[in-house]
């Protein structure tokens, strides 16, 4: 069949990707050879709530280049993909569209209802994301896609709870977390994003209050007026008598909450002070005076406000100081003071303090400011701009809170998730991710891993009358485990716990849940432990980490030994704009990936984003470079064209090695090279090395080389068997070509393998072609590759000196090879008809001089004199380059004078400083090229 004057890529990529899908070209072990190995990637499950972002199209890129490079060797290749629920996300959507309809809200409606909804969007709009990544290109087997919310995955994280908390290492605990008072949950560290705040009334600013020393305390309070560079006091101020002591804080609401003030144990001013008691203005109660290496004396006073209940790092001082926990705040961040049991004890609060109970924080902020300023306890306020914690979804400040909730011991869990990076089970690309993940698990936390939502995995632990827990997998066993505990032969009353599990436990499961664990199936015999993670630096502890501890803990090798659920772990980098800026709705700086798909076609933005995925540098994307990427596609399918054209059609019994003609000769062995640079690249996950690869490959070597250099033979009738050759050769190239390219650039491939069967019926789609595993040692021939190495730099030569010395590109210029051994000269008469037509020759000659009115360069063996006198004006010419040559010298040496300015490198924006200096690297080049063209000049007499 004619292949089309153009792609069409938005009519073909639809097709192709139905194909497909429809013939099972996806489908788990789909093209598998007989007895191969298996290849996994599962993918990292996009949040059902989503939309493709260029994220995600980087990512899905990489790791179906991967699978579909897989798939064609042989091996037997599942490539798992599936959506998280999104706990969070999900329920603010649903809810919001709810508000919008008018319906009635969650809390009226009830958790049933409610749960009923969000199923029924999830079947309406759930799945928006699955048709973004198939436009994409992606080649997972879709037939298994897979839900964190669906029954199977279900089951598996509820036995790992249950297994979790009978072994201990699930329990509940009264802790600090970050609470998102709009959602009422805790959230984890990833929803939390810190916005910069700026000094106003109501934030952004350091408040200092007066807290009264009991019992008629007094001190000698000095200040410190200078320090040395080791921090030790070198002057002080006069001693004044006080009897109080000022604290700061950021938060004055959280005051009504303070349970002691600590200061630093070699403070001197305070040594005598430690272990009495301040009364806590508003709330009077008596409060300690502790000594905490917390404390730092070089900020401020010295003493610090101490609210356990509110504040992370005062939770830590006050474990260590046993100071009392006292929370002041509703599950909505209001005031909580009437009925607060914690608040009252100890407390004789004013009537002022009290009218303070229902306020929101910021409200009470200011009034407790007042009151404090009233009763002469206010000493001021400094300018303190700084980064406040939001919820990433309700936007709102999330407030460190006091709860109960559920935590896994991750300390336990980490430690042969550690060992297993350590040992190299597993192993980061690039390695340097590697100190960070030691980093985060050296020093882990325990997880919170409940939430107070209602969609997502409820917790399994149901309650007894008198509060005893049954955690169980099921309420019928939780039954039995209660008659037993109760010794009751009737049904005992049970209470489920109402809280939900954090996205991230079931995603944590992701690698053998979605291959049907606990269930020993088939597929988790065959594709477990799977085989590369690909994956971003921003979700290593997030997911990574915690993937590596389930499956350390949960999955065994054949051995039953512990074993790691990957065995590498590829980090990609972030995708930039093109200054290199993060990308965000608030800079109005983000690139579509489907508008761009919509505008250049998948394969260019696929090619774009591989071509740029150097390992541990950031992507700095310029809708420009998708263009020409585009254009690159172009550039293949014309060769395309060109070959139908001039007969190249594939010959089943094309034997590559046994090729005559130089030409192709040459271009089967840098064939060969290029296969040997892809599985190089593409092995050791260097995605823009393989891009670059095929790029040179395609463009220089294929259609500006060997497309131009076999005209001569592919357009003559003088030598039927070497014309026969060249377009068998030229077919073979371009399939090699179409095979080592597919992986990238999936469809255009696809429709080129389609339309250029030839008589000969292709046997199966691309996607399922045979990757080619021959080598440059049993293909290249090195007097070939010289010989035609050496042409093609005669070829570059001669147009170097044709362009730089303004010849007409139409005029056809006498040769002359002066110095020329007979190798090189019959070198020349292989190639004669070649390097006349590139070379826009009129004769060639070998000479022992070069003659009068030529311009000489060097070549290797000989030199080529180009005699241009009859085609160029010498004098005009000549004038051309010196007023050239000046303007860029002129341009050099102020760019060098900006350059050399330390105001300017100090104060420009630092993509403007580079761009200068490419400027002045590009003037420098002009510079030696004109200078070399006059030098030329002079040389022709």
């Amino acid at each position: 069949m004619a292949i089309e004057k153009t792609f069409d890529a938005a009519e073909a990529e639809p097709r192709i990707a139905e194909m497909w899908e429809t013939d099972g070209c996806f489908q788990a072990g789909a093209n598998a050879s007989k007895g191969a190995d298996s290849y996994c990637i599962v993918i990292p499950p996009p949040n059902v709530t989503g939309s493709l972002h260029m994220g995600h199209a980087l990512n899905n890129t990489l790791q179906d280049i991967l699978i579909r490079w897989k798939r064609m060797q042989g091996f037997d290749v599942l490539w798992q993909p599936g959506q998280d629920h999104a706990g969070i996300a999900t329920q603010m959507v649903v809810e919001r569209k709810l508000a919008a309809e008018g319906s009635e809200s969650r809390r009226d409606m009830g958790r049933a209802k409610f749960l009923e909804k969000v199923w029924a969007w999830k079947e309406e709009s759930g799945d928006t994301i699955i048709g973004q990544l198939k436009r994409l290109g992606a080649s997972c087997d879709w037939s298994r896609n897979r839900f964190t919310m669906d029954e199977g995955l279900s089951a598996a994280v509820r036995k790992v709870f249950v297994q979790l908390f009978k072994e201990g290492l699930i329990y509940k605990d009264k802790r600090l977390v970050n609470w998102d008072p709009h959602f009422e949950t805790a959230i984890s560290d990833l929803e939390v994003e810190l916005v910069e705040v700026a000094p106003s009334k109501s934030g952004g600013k350091l408040w200092r209050f007066r807290y009264p020393l009991a019992d008629g305390v007094t001190y000698e309070y000095r200040e410190a007026l200078s320090r040395d560079e080791d921090g030790n006091v070198t002057e002080w101020s006069e001693p004044e008598t006080r009897d109080y002591l000022v604290v700061a804080t950021t938060r004055p609401e959280t005051m009504l909450g303070d349970s002691g003030v600590a200061v630093h144990p070699d403070d001197e001013r305070y040594k005598d002070l430690v272990g009495k008691e301040v009364l806590l203005p508003l709330v009077n109660r008596r409060i300690p005076i502790v000594a905490d290496d917390y404390a730092d004396q070089t900020k401020g006073t010295g003493a610090v406000k101490m609210t356990p209940a509110h504040d992370f790092n005062d939770f830590q001082v006050g474990k260590r100081q046993n100071l009392r926990l006292v929370n002041v705040m509703t599950t909505r961040a209001a005031i909580w003071l009437k009925d607060n049991p914690d608040f009252l004890e100890g407390a004789e609060p004013e009537a002022d303090a009290m009218a303070l109970d229902g306020l929101d924080r910021f409200d009470a902020r200011q009034k407790v400011i007042e009151l404090l300023d009233a009763r002469g306890l206010y000493d001021g306020a400094d300018d303190n701009p700084h980064e406040v914690p939001h919820g990433d979804r309700s936007k709102v400040v999330i407030e460190p809170y006091l709860t109960d909730q559920w935590f896994v011991d991750a300390h336990t869990l980490a430690q042969p998730a550690l060992e297993a990076v350590r040992s190299g089970e597993t192993v980061f690309a690039p390695q340097n991710w590697e100190k960070t993940y030691f980093q985060w698990l050296d020093n882990i936390e325990p997880w919170c891993v409940s939430r107070q939502l209602w969609w997502g995995h409820q917790i399994p632990v149901w309650y007894g009358p008198d509060g005893h827990a049954f955690c169980e997998e099921t309420e019928k066993e939780a039954q039995t485990a209660a008659k037993k505990h109760y010794n009751k032969k009737t049904k005992v009353p049970l209470t489920r716990d109402e809280d939900v599990l954090d996205t991230w436990f079931s995603s944590a499961l992701w690698p053998f849940s979605t291959l049907g664990w606990p269930a020993q199936t088939p597929e988790l015999q065959r594709y477990y432990k799977t085989d590369v993670l690909v994956t971003g630096f921003d979700i290593i502890f997030f997911w990574v980490a915690r993937m590596m501890m389930m499956g350390k803990h949960f999955m065994k090798d054949a051995k039953g030994a512990p074993e790691a659920p990957f065995h590498t772990v590829y980090v990609h980098a972030l995708v930039r704009d093109e200054q290199g800026k993060k990308m965000s709705k608030s800079l109005g700086n983000v690139i579509d990936p489907l508008e761009l798909i919509d505008q250049f076609g998948a394969d260019a933005v696929r090619f774009t984003l591989t071509s740029m995925a150097a390992m541990g540098r950031d992507i700095k994307l310029a809708v420009s470079r998708v263009e020409g990427y585009r254009n690159f596609g172009t550039k293949l399918w014309n060769a395309a064209r060109f070959c139908e054209m001039n007969g190249c059609a594939r010959d089943a019994k094309f034997d590559p090695s046994r090729v005559e003609q130089s030409v192709n000769r040459w271009i089967v062995g840098e064939t060969a090279r290029a296969r040997e640079a892809c599985d190089a690249a593409l092995a050791s996950y260097r995605f823009n090395d393989y891009a670059a690869a095929l790029y040179n490959h395609v463009w220089r070597v294929f259609c500006d080389w060997y497309l131009e250099l076999s005209k001569p033979l592919l357009q003559s009738e003088e030598d039927p068997t070497a014309k026969a050759e060249t377009q068998a050769t030229a077919a073979w190239a371009l399939d090699q070509i179409l095979l080592l390219m597919h992986p990238v650039s999936p469809f255009l491939t696809e429709e080129l393998w389609r339309v250029t069967t030839g008589e000969a019926t292709r046997k199966k789609p691309l996607v399922h072609g045979d990757w080619p595993t021959y080598s440059a040692n049993e293909f290249a021939d090195e007097d070939t590759d010289e010989e035609m190495q050496w042409v093609i730099r005669l070829i570059e030569e001669i147009r170097s000196v044709r362009s730089e010395m303004n010849a007409p590109p139409s005029a056809k210029v006498p040769l002359v090879l002066v110095g020329a051994s007979p190798a090189v000269e019959a070198r020349m008469q292989r190639n004669e008809a070649q390097v006349m037509r590139l070379a826009r020759l009129e004769s060639w000659e070998m000479k022992d001089a070069a003659p009068k009115g030529a311009v000489a360069v060097a070549v290797e063996e000989a030199t080529a004199c180009l005699v241009l006198a009859d085609v160029i004006d010498v004098a005009a010419e000549r004038k051309r380059l010196e007023k050239a040559l000046a303007k860029a010298q002129k341009e050099a040496g102020g760019i060098e004078k900006k350059l050399s300015n330390e105001s300017f490198l100090a104060k420009a924006p630092l993509e403007v400083v580079e761009e200068q200096r490419e400027r002045l690297e590009a003037a420098k080049g002009d510079i030696a090229r004109l200078g070399a063209a006059l030098e030329r000049l002079a040389e022709m007499g």
